[in-house]
């Protein structure tokens, strides 16, 4: 459904995108994760035909964004991380609106867009206005206004983003229902966790260039060089936590209750030798365990986040 090969975008001197290249397959949630900076939104904005790219090609369901980027608009939806609203409209007004623009029938409307905010959960809000909706209603409002014209596919650029627990597992239990109706999806976000419950596919950008990509499992198990041990001593914590960030291997060092939690990368006999190196120092070890990873430290692993700690 998508395909990005060797796409490159240069604003100035900053190079966005370095010869990105992915691939997502009819019907899957993918998620794009990566620092800031790392070239997420460049890319959504060239797949959703409003930015054109320096080099390479991008083809959604077999159309290139950059020589038919009309009949691309046609087939998808797109959200991007900051929408504006129409003061003065009321929802079911705003949806209409959007309706429209799609050249969509108006006799159309009212059925259209009462399966729209059932979908999202928005039917008692129909007559209120869009301005005076909580943070979490107008992503979901955005959310339904992308599916006005029954996009093939989604392009959702951190859709949970500012939004409580209760309003994040909202849209989370939107994008599985749109991905029960046979929607793509390719969705951006910095809540890992949620990522990974929802994602067939997962893509890590650093930099502009794709460092992994895979299933979720794939990518922690792709990691095994790299691990997370959790440290906990009797006294001399504070001390302890700075001397492990001086240590080889070490990622990244947190403190964790009485004792640390540390991403380190190497094999066993690293983390045999790091733990005897503790015990030689003096420090009274009560407990040197690793744990199973995560979506959250692949990512710190792979990009390196932390390596300055």
């Amino acid at each position: 459904m998508i395909e990005i090969k060797n796409l490159c975008k240069t604003f100035g001197k900053t190079e966005a995108l370095k010869n990105l290249t992915l691939s997502i397959s009819d019907g899957q949630v993918y998620g794009l994760i990566g620092p800031n900076g790392a070239g997420k939104t460049t890319a959504m904005s060239i797949l959703a035909t409003l930015l054109p790219a320096d080099s390479g090609t991008a083809l959604v369901n077999g159309l290139d964004v950059s020589a038919q980027p009309m009949q691309v608009r046609k087939i998808i939806g797109y959200m991007p991380d900051f929408f504006g609203v129409y003061d003065g409209l009321t929802t079911w007004e705003y949806l209409s609106f959007f309706a429209s623009a799609y050249y969509i029938p108006e006799n159309k409307h009212d059925r259209l867009i009462n399966d729209l905010l059932e979908l999202v959960n928005l039917q008692d809000k129909a007559d209120s206005f869009v301005d005076n909706l909580s943070r979490g209603m107008k992503q979901r409002l955005a959310l339904a206004r992308c599916l006005v014209h029954d996009p093939q596919v989604l392009i959702l650029d951190e859709p949970a983003s500012g939004l409580d627990p209760r309003a994040r597992a909202e849209v989370k239990e939107i994008i599985r229902q749109l991905k029960s109706m046979g929607k793509t999806v390719l969705i951006s976000s910095h809540i890992l966790p949620e990522l990974a419950e929802i994602c067939d596919q997962v893509g890590i950008l650093e930099n502009g260039r794709l460092v992994a990509g895979g299933s979720v499992a794939e990518i922690i198990n792709g990691n095994q060089s790299t691990r997370v041990i959790n440290v906990e001593v009797d006294q001399r914590l504070e001390e302890m936590l700075q001397f492990l960030s001086t240590c080889s291997g070490v990622v990244r060092v947190d403190r964790k209750g009485s004792g640390a939690r540390l991403i380190f990368r190497g094999e066993r006999r690293a983390q045999s030798a790091l733990l005897k190196e503790l015990i030689e120092q003096g420090y009274p070890v009560l407990q040197f365990a690793e744990q199973t990873g995560s979506l959250e430290d692949a990512f710190m692993a792979v990009t390196g986040e932390g390596k300055d700690k």
